[in-house]
């Protein structure tokens, strides 16, 4: 399982750098998790991204979503023609939500573009190789954790989240977690969202094999943020920049190292 990071700021992007959205590739599938401002042109890089074969939103806040209207452009008006509709997994109620935006024009292309189903939490979703179960956590109501699993190995993205035991139960034994770490330190609890030091407790609770910190707010300072975190996991941890790239290794893989 691969895993590339598409963006790394929380609510509205730095310099140089996109919202939240991860590149996914395992089982022969190929998905997005969350379509954040600026991902869809990080994404093209990589591939074309109109051959995705699904994406997912976790919930209903636009740095999460805002590239779906761009995605659809690339779909609707691939140089040879129209493709066919992507399924996009989201909760229920936001695919309406994104249309209100849209002309009658508009909304009836994103119509043509994607096959809405909502994401139902503890149930999972097959792509190719690929098996994706969402969890509800602690944010706007609802928003989706993602656990993902494909040939023995498994990635969690948080995706926003306050510490509560439904993320935990999600995040345990990961290969590597994909964490929320919004928050600079003196702001913990002040919003529903991690700090750096809570990702890392997360992590070292779930026992996970590797912790990757992505949404940081564009001001935070990265290298501080690491360290705060390394301290309460107990291992080095990465602050992930735009087009990182992780691989995650199968579960026997890990145990015999």
């Amino acid at each position: 399982m691969r895993l590339t990071v598409l963006g790394s700021s929380a609510s509205y992007a730095g310099p140089g750098q996109a919202c939240a959205g991860h590149y996914v590739e395992a089982g022969g599938a190929r998905v997005m998790f969350d379509c954040g401002n600026g991902t869809v042109a990080n994404l093209g890089r990589l591939i074309d991204p109109a051959s995705l074969d699904a994406v997912f939103v976790t919930h209903g806040h636009v740095d999460h979503f805002a590239d779906v209207y761009a995605l659809q452009s690339a779909l609707r008006y691939a140089p040879e023609g129209p493709r066919a509709a992507m399924p996009i997994y989201l909760p229920e109620g936001l695919f309406d939500r994104m249309k209100c935006l849209l002309s009658e024009r508009g909304a009836a292309q994103l119509d043509e573009a994607f096959i809405p189903v909502a994401l139902r939490d503890g149930v999972p979703v097959k792509v190719g190789g690929l098996t994706v179960t969402p969890t509800k956590v602690e944010h706007t109501n609802p928003t989706f954790a993602l656990v993902a699993d494909a040939d023995d190995a498994r990635l969690v993205y948080t995706s926003d989240t306050a510490p509560c035991e439904s993320v935990r139960i999600a995040a345990a034994g990961a290969g590597l977690l994909l964490a929320d770490a919004t928050l600079p330190e003196p702001y913990a609890g002040m919003v529903p969202h991690l700090t750096a030091a809570q990702a890392g407790e997360l992590g070292r609770e779930a026992g996970v094999g590797q912790l990757v910190l992505v949404h940081a707010w564009p001001s935070n300072d990265r290298a501080s943020m690491a360290e705060h975190a390394a301290r309460t996991f107990g291992a080095p941890v990465v602050v992930a920049s735009e087009l990182d790239v992780f691989e995650v290794a199968p579960r026997a893989e890990r145990t015999t190292q």
